[in-house]
């Protein structure tokens, strides 16, 4: 059973000879709105691996292409052998970054960490969705896996980039990995710093030097990038988009699988009562919100999961109703007194939580706050760090924590929703549970035949939306602004590819 499809064209990076000096000195400055705190960030612990994977330092087997299909990257051809078995066969002539080869044994070395608790490589998340029993060589180009249970989505899981096949670290090569950069340094919540590997496969890389400055506050981006101090903004604020594109600049707009989205607390409080949940969803304008927050180029509303168009979307709408809103209300035992909703002789409260690294959070918090005033239901918003919110909805401090991943980040369904709806999940924080969408969940992994697959997340959609476990807002469009002259540069679905995907970067 093979999994070879056509390999993806490039993201390519080039500048015509009209550049700012960064760029002109074989420099490019790429401002995003989180760096990491680790001074040497594993790529396999936590989500350091993504930073890594976009500056094209570290490489992963398997890689998803921009119409979200895999393709063999590092691996020559993925077979399934028996129903707990894949057997990996490498490309030939590979080498990591201090000039060794790379073996099976190299990738079950770099690979088995991520499964060992303790170990700096160590990622519960990622050594979920593996589920190995063990891994192993045969012979120096053939890895063989073999999976506690049959698992449908393992091909698509070895383009984690979590999943970073790396060689022994050294001084000289802190992280020794594959792609066409090399590491130099990370100083924690600021500066990632790569230079090109001259030496690369499929030949030397477009810039000298790549520097990815962390600038939390997109405004403060925004000015940074006016001030020349920056030649491209990952994320630009799309109220800004139209006009920064004015000044000369490009600007590269493009649907992606990042979902904004409500985990709520399920818990306790309000929204324990799933006819309020469903309320709160329908009380608010997702149009209205896109047209405001994101001036009506960054998305689109959302009424399930996954983009429509990117595949596994089930057909269901957006639902904007008040009135409906209101009726929900009443049924769940609240009583509308003097223009304001009142449960158990009090009046219903919402508190709301998010973070503000990325624009459209706050702004998208405080209209769902308006829309619920608008009909009665008091809510309040508390914008602080990603941790802090997170930590709100997980103690039951919070009732709605609005954030925005991306839905399909492996091009599979499953992932996201195993790690945020399912009964263990490990960014369950709102404590749902439901033991149809945890078996569901199952399922997805243990059927390898395509039609059953899309039924299963059909349903597993159907249950999210009727039970309001979550409530999708909007699927945004990546908005980034870079210098003119940038040429052969696009946003990439799972937005985890900058500089490389796999042709030769071009003048």
């Amino acid at each position: 059973m093979s999994f070879m499809t056509r390999f993806a064209a490039a993201a390519m990076l080039s500048f015509s000879t009209a550049l700012p000096a960064a760029a002109q000195d074989g420099t490019l400055n790429i401002s995003v709105g989180f760096i990491s705190s680790d001074p040497i960030p594993d790529p396999r612990a936590g989500y350091n691996g993504w930073m890594l994977n976009q500056t094209g330092v570290t490489e992963t087997l398997m890689g998803i292409d921009y119409e979200l299909n895999l393709y063999p990257r590092l691996a020559a051809s993925i077979d399934q052998a028996a129903p707990t078995t894949w057997r990996v066969t490498l490309r030939e002539g590979l080498s990591f970054h201090d000039g060794a080869p790379v073996t099976a044994q190299a990738v079950v070395d770099a690979i088995t960490p991520i499964s060992v608790e303790g170990h700096p490589g160590y990622n519960a998340r990622i050594a979920n969705l593996l589920d190995l029993a063990s891994v192993s060589a045969d012979g120096d180009r053939v890895v063989v896996f073999s999976t506690n249970a049959p698992n449908a989505a393992f091909p698509w899981t070895l383009s984690e980039p979590g999943i970073a096949i790396l060689g022994a670290a050294s001084d000289d090569f802190p992280i020794n990995g594959t792609g066409p950069y090399m590491f130099q340094e990370a100083i924690p919540d600021q500066l990632y710093r790569v230079a090109a590997n001259t030496e690369y496969r499929l030949g030397a890389p477009g810039f000298e030097e790549v520097r990815v400055v962390g600038i939390p506050d997109p405004g403060a981006s925004a000015l940074a990038f006016e001030a020349g101090e920056v030649d491209m903004v990952i994320n630009y604020p799309e109220t800004d988009f139209a006009r920064i594109q004015e000044t000369g600049a490009i600007g590269f707009a493009a649907p992606t699988a990042r979902l904004y989205f409500y985990t709520v607390n399920a818990a306790s409080g309000p929204m324990a009562n799933p006819l309020i949940r469903r309320a709160v969803s329908a009380a608010i304008d997702r149009d209205g919100i896109v047209q405001a927050a994101l001036s009506g180029v960054g998305g689109v509303p959302a009424g399930t999961v996954y983009p429509a168009g990117m595949g596994w979307a089930a057909d269901i709408a957006p639902v904007y109703d008040p009135a409906l809103a209101e009726e929900l209300l009443a049924q769940a035992g609240a009583v509308k007194e003097g223009g304001t909703w009142m449960l158990n002789g009090a009046p219903l409260e919402i508190d709301i939580v998010t973070y503000s690294s990325r624009a459209a959070l706050p702004p998208t918090a405080e209209l769902t706050q308006a829309f619920l005033q608008a009909i009665g239901v008091k809510a309040n918003v508390s914008v602080g760090e990603y941790g802090a919110s997170n930590d709100a909805i997980a103690a039951g401090d919070a009732d709605m924590f609005l954030q925005a991943w991306v839905t399909t980040p492996q091009g599979d369904p499953g992932a996201v929703l195993e790690t945020l709806l399912k009964s263990t999940g490990g960014s369950n924080t709102g404590g749902y549970s439901n033991p149809e969408l945890d078996q569901l969940l199952a399922d997805g992994r243990t059927t390898f035949e395509q039609s059953g697959r899309e039924a299963i997340y059909d349903r597993v959609q159907e249950i999210i939306a009727a039970d309001a476990a979550m409530i999708p807002v909007f699927h945004v469009s990546q908005t980034n602004v870079a210098r003119a002259g940038l040429t052969g540069y696009a946003v990439h679905p799972t937005e985890t590819y900058w500089l490389t995907h796999e042709t030769k970067m071009t003048e």
